[in-house]
């Protein structure tokens, strides 16, 4: 198991040349590049305008707003408490932003198995796609060998380059993003566990990747159960003889197992990542 606390972590800018304007993020832990069940967790900030068209990928998006509202569009504006699955191949927005918000994002692999593009290998294609066109407002434009002039989704573009081949997005499972609201739930006991309640918000595909919210009143014991990133919203513990505190991960690989003690009242979320190998 990892245990990454938010203080080992820096605030970096991410002012990227596939949606418009600035976001920073604590990019928390990553997966390997490559592989079927890469993802990357980051926590964003976006303290400013922020312009993201309507769009889809062909990966799977959970994301959590703790500070700040965020809009997307028709689909909804996020608050604080705010839980979103964006499913591959669906689109949503368009996103914008004006204040200071938080959340917590996490892309990861779809059922379909098309996989996720690290961020290191984006950036990579994005720099060499300057080379021949221009990124503005999420969109990228360049012309063919003909002087045709062609506008195309930023994202898009960039998975193009990186794997040498057309994007062809995977059938969605879903009609649209899933959005939820975590105080509408309910804590509920977890049977067999003193101490510990949890909200079970959602299991998606049949690949399972879910979200929990759990509770721990002071004292009591979680096992922790991979492969799975617990995130920590609030309260003090430790995980295997590491501290934990607000804003520290846990990550655990596929069959690794753990045990997390809370010291005084500790929420947390659990992201559930895909069993691919299923």
């Amino acid at each position: 198991m990892q245990v990454i606390p938010i203080e080992t972590r820096s605030l970096t800018s991410s002012a990227t040349q596939l949606r418009q304007g600035e976001i920073k993020a604590y990019r928390l832990v990553e997966g390997r590049p490559g592989s079927p069940g890469n993802f990357a967790l980051r926590l964003v900030n976006i303290a400013g305008d922020v312009l993201s068209p309507r769009h889809r990928h062909n990966f799977d998006q959970f994301r959590i707003q703790l500070e700040g509202n965020y809009d997307y569009g028709t689909d909804g504006t996020f608050t604080p408490g705010s839980i979103g699955y964006f499913p591959e191949g669906v689109y949503y927005g368009p996103q914008t932003s004006s204040g200071d918000t938080w959340n917590l994002l996490l892309q990861f692999a779809g059922a379909s198995g098309c996989g996720y593009t690290s961020e290191s290998e984006g950036n990579r294609a994005a720099d060499e796609l300057k080379l021949t066109g221009r990124f503005e407002g999420g969109v990228y434009t360049w012309r063919r060998e003909d002087g045709t002039k062609v506008n195309q989704d930023a994202y898009e573009a960039v998975w193009e380059h990186v794997h040498k081949r057309p994007l062809e997005y995977p059938k969605p499972r879903y009609e649209r993003p899933v959005f939820m609201r975590a105080e509408r739930f309910d804590w509920v006991a977890v049977p067999g566990i003193s101490g510990v309640e949890h909200k079970p918000v959602g299991v998606f595909t049949e690949r399972e990747a879910r979200i929990v919210l759990y509770r721990v009143s002071p004292g009591a014991r979680l096992p922790l159960v991979g492969p799975a990133l617990y995130f920590a919203l609030s309260g003090t513990g430790s995980a295997d003889g590491h501290a934990v505190r607000r804003h520290t991960t846990c990550h655990l690989e596929a069959g690794e197992r753990g045990e997390l003690v809370a010291s005084d009242a500790l929420e947390l979320v659990m992201l559930g990542l895909p069993h691919m190998d299923a």
